[in-house]
C-alpha cells in the first residue's frame, strides 16, 4: 500500500523500553523541540483489520439513518439511489436492498398526485423491532450516556460545545439521535442549551461540575491498581509498540524522557501552558486518550477530532501526535480516511472492553446476519433446483435420443 514508508511529522517502528534506566541518575538526556522529531508512518495490519471488520455494518447503518430521517420514515427508491455517492454505496439501491433482506419493505406509491406509482422503501417490521431495542439499550445506559455527554463539555476549554459539533459526533460516541429533546431538558442540572436553535447558532453548556466524571480512564486505571496493590501507582500512558515496529535512538530519548512528565488530567485547567510546550503535548495527548476512550470503538476518525481544536486547544498539526506517540495511538489510512486508534483498547483486531453501549451495534448485526443466512439459503434453494431442473431436461433429451434410435431401427 502506498504510504508504507511515508514519514507523517512523528515516527513508528519498534520500540522496547527499558524504564529502569528512567532511575539512573547517569542517563540525562537533552531534549529536541517536538518540531524537528520525525516518525516514519508504518502500517498495522490488526489494526485495518479491526476497521475493515466493521466496514458493512456501518454501511448498513448509515442507509438505514438516511431512511429513518426522512418524512414518514419512507423514501422513494429512485431518491435514494441519487444519494448513492455521499452514502458511500457502490451498488444500486435495489442490489444493496437483495444482499440485505430484512431491513426495508418495498411498496409502490406516488409521489405525486395523479404521477405513476413507482416503488418506495420503508423500515421492516424487522427493523422497527430493533429500534424498539435500542431504545431499551439507551434507557439502560442513560447515565452512561450522561456521563459522556458531561465529560466532553467539561475537557472543552470554555465548557461549553456547538451544538452542530456535538451532533455530527453523536454515532461516535453513542450519544442517542434525539439527545438534545431526551436528555438536555431531563437534565437541566448539567447541561443548558444556549443561542439560537435551529439556526446554527446554538450551544450546549455545562451548568455543574460533577468531580466524580472529572477522573480520566488513566487516573481510575491508575487508582485502581493503587487499591489493588497497595502501592500508589502514579497515573501515566500504556506505550507499547508491535513487534516489527521501532524508534530511532533520538526519538526513544525523547518518549522516555517525556513520559517521566506529570501526567495532566483532561479535564484539568491549562490556560497557564504555553501551546509549544512539552506539557501542553501531554495534556493534547491526555485528551485524545481520553476521547478515544469515551468513544464506542476506541477510534475516531481524525476530521471529526479536528472540528474540535478551538473546543479542546489543539494545535493545528494535532494529528501529528498519533504518529509520534505511536506506542499508545495507531493513524489508520484505511479506506482513504485518517482513523485514529487507541492501541490499548485492542488484542489484534478485537476490541477487549466493549462499551455496554455496543449492544446496539450487536443487536443490529443479529439483524443482518439473518437477512444473510435467509439470502444464502434462498440462494441455495434456487441453485438446487435449477440443478433438478437441468437434470430433468438430460434425462429427457437423452429419452428423446433413445426413441429416435428406436425409430431408425
Amino acid at each position: 500500500m502506498l504510504f508504507k514508508s511515508q514519514t507523517i511529522s512523528s515516527s513508528i517502528s519498534y520500540l522496547k523500553f527499558d524504564f529502569d534506566s528512567f532511575l539512573n541518575p547517569k542517563f540525562t538526556f537533552q531534549i529536541k523541540p517536538i518540531s524537528s522529531l520525525k516518525v516514519i508512518w508504518r502500517k498495522d495490519q490488526k489494526l485495518d483489520q479491526a476497521i475493515e471488520n466493521d466496514k458493512r455494518y456501518k454501511l448498513c447503518a448509515r442507509v438505514v439513518k438516511e431512511v429513518l430521517n426522512e418524512p414518514g420514515q419512507a423514501i422513494p427508491l429512485r431518491y435514494l439511489d441519487k444519494r448513492r455517492e455521499r452514502l458511500r454505496l457502490n451498488v444500486k439501491v435495489k442490489t444493496f436492498i437483495n444482499n440485505n433482506p430484512g431491513l426495508f419493505d418495498t411498496y409502490y406509491d406516488r409521489i405525486r398526485p395523479k404521477s405513476e406509482r413507482v416503488p418506495f422503501l420503508r423500515p421492516s417490521d424487522k427493523l422497527r423491532n430493533f429500534l424498539e431495542e435500542e431504545k431499551r439499550i439507551y434507557s439502560e445506559n442513560e447515565e452512561l450516556v450522561v456521563s459522556k455527554l458531561c465529560k466532553l463539555l467539561m475537557m472543552s476549554r470554555y465548557k461549553v460545545i456547538s451544538v452542530d459539533k456535538l451532533v455530527h459526533v453523536k454515532r461516535e460516541f453513542g450519544l442517542p439521535n434525539d439527545f438534545l429533546v431526551s436528555l438536555v431538558p431531563k437534565y437541566s442540572n448539567y447541561f443548558r442549551l444556549t443561542g439560537s436553535p435551529g439556526e446554527g447558532q446554538s450551544f450546549l453548556e455545562l451548568v455543574e461540575w460533577n468531580p466524580e466524571f472529572a477522573k480520566s480512564v488513566i487516573e481510575q486505571r491508575a487508582e485502581e491498581e493503587s487499591r489493588l496493590t497497595g502501592i500508589r501507582v502514579r497515573p501515566n500512558f500504556n506505550y507499547k509498540l508491535p513487534a516489527g515496529f521501532f524508534l530511532r535512538k533520538e526519538m526513544r530519548e525523547w518518549v522516555r524522557d517525556w513520559l517521566e512528565l506529570d501526567y495532566i488530567s483532561p479535564y484539568e485547567d491549562v490556560s497557564h501552558l504555553d501551546q509549544a510546550s512539552r506539557e501542553m503535548e501531554k495534556r493534547m495527548v491526555g485528551v485524545f486518550h481520553e476521547l478515544l476512550s469515551l468513544s464506542l470503538f476506541k477510534r475516531v476518525p481524525a476530521p471529526i477530532l479536528g472540528k474540535f481544536t478551538d473546543d479542546y486547544r489543539f494545535s493545528n498539526a494535532f494529528s501529528s501526535v498519533f504518529t509520534r506517540h505511536s506506542g499508545i495511538f495507531y493513524m489508520s489510512l484505511k479506506g482513504g480516511i485518517k482513523t485514529a486508534v487507541l492501541r490499548e483498547a485492542y488484542k489484534d483486531d478485537q476490541l477487549i472492553d466493549k462499551d455496554p453501549l455496543l449492544e446496539i451495534k450487536d443487536k443490529f448485526v443479529e439483524l443482518l446476519e439473518e437477512g444473510w443466512q435467509e439470502r444464502a439459503e434462498l440462494l441455495r434453494l434456487r441453485r438446487e433446483q435449477v440443478k433438478k431442473d437441468m437434470e430433468m431436461m438430460a434425462m429427457r433429451n437423452e429419452g428423446l435420443n433413445d426413441l429416435s434410435c428406436d425409430e431408425e431401427l
